[in-house]
């Protein structure tokens, strides 16, 4: 090789994206998901005893998912076909499941079919992958960032097996950051030292991926010194974006948005507010937040706060006229008096409670009295016969039964201990002595 074209192979080599170079080549190098890739690891087991199944990998960006299926075909000796979901549609699935049919004839051995991002797959995608699955002519392993009961097809997810890839603790994302700062000065010829880590990795939130990217474009903005201590403060002034972490695509968007409803339904406002403005600062959808705010106050505030509903369906109507920014007064509003209002589940509670009763007892018969009569066969067939009118009585109210036979009374409503309901129980106690 001439110096031209060895001096063209080091600049290539240079421009090749640092965690590019670092992507793990084997089940020894792959950081952070022991339960499945180290040496008792599920997934290495498998490869191992070649037990492998078709696979479901969940995890945040940046955990490892394609890196680990690359490995799987690699050490099994299958051949390794990949799609994208989001440029990838069903023409291009029986394609490759075509493709993978004839090898799987000449070879004997099932090739790897992996589909990034399979959650953006729609429904007849999906249902696309299952004859070839069952069939055995691909193993397929799907990447997911969404949670594969709510993303992926029943039929899809009773075929695979589900396997989570945690997010990068702070201490390997510490070593990580050590080994990237060791490559690039050994590929570059420089001697940084990284003397603060934490903006690095709070901005990273764990994603793997980014953490070197991040490393890479810092050191790359002070390449011409060649040496030098990277600070915090460099480290912002290179990157100029918000430290909070917020992935509305991923991961997060449950569990921010499980935070933010925890704590109004603990009356915490403060938490309340703070996830709140998590979740505005990262872009989330504000209708998506107005709609759960509005299924709360029926679920955890009930009849101790009858208001708290109309309060939250104002709001919801608000956001679909009022935009960013102003919407988030509006938001912080109703959530601040969600929160400080007193709870209640007993009609949540009432539904769920009478729902399982519906689907132990099945469809039992409406009481005679009950029904309603319209013509005269279903007058002489007793329809109606011995109903009594409420406003034909005092304080319009009579005693009477409108249970089916089997479940005379039941109860599914208990008033729960609130001002308002405590009211509600008295009354309960005056017309249905026998019940409360």
């Amino acid at each position: 090789m001439n110096n031209f074209h060895w001096l063209y192979f080091i600049f290539l080599y240079n421009m090749t994206p640092l965690a590019e170079k670092l992507r793990p080549k084997s089940f020894e190098e792959v950081v952070g998901q022991e339960h499945l890739a180290g040496s008792q690891g599920i997934i290495r087991k498998m490869v191992e005893n070649d037990t492998l199944n078709s696979l479901i990998f969940w995890g945040s960006p940046g955990t490892g998912k394609t890196t680990l299926a690359e490995i799987i075909a690699e050490k099994s000796g299958r051949k390794f076909f990949k799609l994208n979901a989001i440029n990838s549609g069903v023409k291009d699935v029986r394609e490759v499941i075509e493709q993978a049919r004839q090898q799987n004839l000449f070879m004997g051995k099932s090739p790897i079919l992996f589909i990034d991002e399979i959650h953006r797959f729609n429904k007849s995608q999906q249902d696309s992958l299952l004859h070839a699955v069952e069939k055995a002519w691909i193993i397929l392993i799907g990447a997911t960032t969404e949670n594969p009961s709510f993303e992926v097809v029943s039929a899809l997810l009773s075929r695979c097996q589900v396997y989570t890839l945690k997010s990068l603790p702070y201490e390997r994302l510490e070593e990580l950051l050590e080994v990237a700062l060791v490559r690039y000065n050994s590929d570059f010829k420089t001697n940084f030292v990284i003397t603060e880590k934490e903006a690095l990795i709070q901005y990273s939130g764990g994603d793997a991926r980014k953490l070197i990217n991040s490393v890479e474009v810092v050191l790359n903005q002070f390449l011409k010194e060649k040496s030098g201590e990277i600070t915090n403060e460099k480290v912002l002034s290179v990157l100029q974006e918000n430290m909070a972490i917020y992935d509305k695509d991923g991961e997060q968007h449950y569990d921010i948005i499980s935070a933010f409803i925890k704590s109004i339904r603990g009356s915490d406002p403060n938490a309340a507010v703070y996830w709140l403005a998590r979740m505005l600062i990262g872009g989330e959808d504000i209708k998506f937040i107005a709609r759960r705010m509005l299924i709360l106050a029926a679920e955890d505030i009930g009849l101790a706060n009858p208001n708290a509903l109309t309060i939250a369906n104002q709001c919801f109507q608000a956001v679909n006229v009022i935009g960013n920014p102003e919407v988030r007064i509006i938001l912080s509003e109703c959530a601040v008096y969600l929160a400080v209002s007193p709870k209640s589940n007993s009609t949540y509670v009432a539904i769920n409670e009478a729902m399982n009763w519906v689907k132990k007892t099945g469809n039992l018969s409406v009481p005679l009295h009950l029904r309603n009569a319209p013509t005269k066969l279903m007058k002489e067939m007793n329809y109606g016969k011995n109903y009594k009118y409420t406003h034909d009585y005092e304080g319009n109210f009579v005693p009477q039964e409108f249970m089916p036979e089997g479940l005379e009374g039941a109860k599914f409503y208990q008033p729960s201990q609130n001002t308002t309901e405590n009211k509600i129980l008295e009354e309960l106690k005056k017309k249905w002595k026998k019940y409360y």
